[in-house]
C-alpha cells in the first residue's frame, strides 16, 4: 500500500522517504514496545498525549464531513440540533472552499491505525521517545523463547488447566499464548504467558479482542458513575 505524504508527516517522515522503509521501520518500533497502558492499566502521559500527532482521516471520512458540514450551512443547525453560530459558519464556509480529496489518503495501513490511541485518537507517544532502558537489573523480555523456568510456573499457576477451553492439557498439547502478542510487542513472561491446547492457541493469531475493550470511552463513564455513588 502506497503511504500518503500526509500519513508520512504525521509519523515524522520526509516526503520522499521510500514507502517500504517506513513500514518496516514502523513494524519495528511496534513489535519491540507496546502500549504503556496495556501492561500498566494506566496511560503514564495524560495530557502530554495531545502534543503528539493524529493520523489524517481517510478520503472517503473526508467526503463524508464535508457532505455534513454543507447540510449545517444549508439548514443553519447543527448535528445535535443547536442553531448554526456566526462564527462556526465561517469556519465550515472556509473548510468547504479550501477541501481538496487528495489532501487524505484513500486507506491507512492497519500498522500505522494500531499505534494511534483509540481513547484520544493520537498515536501513543510510546513509539516516538521510549529508550530501551531501564533502573532495574532485570530488562524487558521481548523474545518469542520462554525460559524452561517460566514455562514451569506458568504450568503450575495455571494447574495443568487450557486457559481457552478449561480442560487438562497433556504433556505433548502444551503451547503458551502471549496475552499481549509477541508481533504486538509482548513479553516471554509469566505474566504476560497463559497455558492452552495446541488448537485452542492457534485459534487467537495476533488479535487483541481478549485484552482491549471495544468501546474504551466506556471505562471513563463507568469510572465517574463509581465516584459519584
Amino acid at each position: 500500500m502506497k503511504i500518503h505524504k500526509s500519513i508520512k508527516r504525521a509519523l515524522g517522515y520526509k516526503a520522499n522517504e521510500i514507502d517500504e522503509k517506513i513500514l518496516d521501520d514502523w513494524k519495528k518500533r511496534k513489535s519491540e514496545l507496546c502500549k504503556p497502558c496495556w501492561e500498566l492499566k494506566y496511560c503514564p502521559y495524560g495530557p502530554l498525549i495531545e502534543d503528539f500527532p493524529l493520523l489524517p482521516i481517510t478520503k472517503q471520512e473526508a467526503k463524508e464531513h464535508l457532505s455534513y458540514l454543507k447540510k449545517c450551512l444549508e439548514t443553519r443547525v447543527l448535528g445535535n440540533g443547536k442553531k448554526l453560530d456566526i462564527q462556526r459558519k465561517k469556519i465550515f464556509e472556509e473548510q468547504i472552499e479550501f477541501f481538496t480529496s487528495e489532501d487524505h489518503p484513500d486507506k491507512i495501513a492497519k500498522e500505522f491505525l494500531e499505534g494511534s490511541c483509540k481513547v484520544f485518537g493520537h498515536i501513543c507517544p510510546v513509539f516516538f521517545v521510549a529508550e530501551p532502558l531501564t533502573e532495574t537489573i532485570e530488562r524487558r523480555k521481548h523474545s518469542r523463547s520462554i525460559s524452561r523456568e517460566v514455562m514451569l510456573k506458568v504450568i503450575r499457576r495455571d494447574g495443568q488447566i487450557c486457559q481457552k477451553c478449561n480442560e487438562p492439557v497433556l504433556d505433548g498439547d502444551v503451547e503458551f499464548d502471549h496475552v499481549i502478542p509477541y508481533s504486538k510487542g509482548g513479553e516471554s513472561t509469566m505474566e504476560n504467558l497463559k497455558l492452552k491446547h495446541r488448537n485452542c492457541n492457534r485459534q487467537k493469531s495476533d488479535s487483541l479482542k481478549e485484552i482491549l475493550h471495544p468501546n474504551p470511552i466506556e471505562h471513563l463513564f463507568e469510572l465517574r458513575k463509581k465516584k459519584s455513588k
